[in-house]
């Protein structure tokens, strides 16, 4: 997450997921601990990680996401990665939005 105060977003919008009834019956949303790339200098990162269940919506995910980043007062911007997959939210733009599902959603 790129921002003002990156741990401080991620740490809010695990909150938000957490409320959202969407993402949180789907899923199980957990802020863990992660070390840096090879390439990447600093101490542990922290992500989000979600552990999904059957017929988890990745649309409503981005929604919610994407509604966070309006009520923030800079909207930061968020990465999201699946497998080998890493998108972007950067907007709130529809097209974008749809082409983030598209891009989580292919196998």
């Amino acid at each position: 997450m790129d921002g003002d105060s990156p741990g401080r977003d991620l740490r809010q919008l695990t909150q938000w997921l957490r409320q959202d009834t969407t993402t949180r019956t789907g899923a199980t949303i957990v802020l863990q601990s992660a070390q840096p790339a090879e390439d990447q200098m600093g101490g542990a990162l922290e992500v989000i990680a979600l552990v999904t269940q059957s017929g988890f919506s990745t649309a409503s995910l981005a929604l919610a996401i994407s509604s966070w980043r309006r009520t923030r007062p800079s909207t930061p911007v968020v990465t999201i990665e699946r497998d080998d997959v890493r998108v972007t939210v950067d907007s709130g733009d529809p097209a974008d939005i749809a082409r983030i599902v598209r891009a989580l959603e292919s196998e």
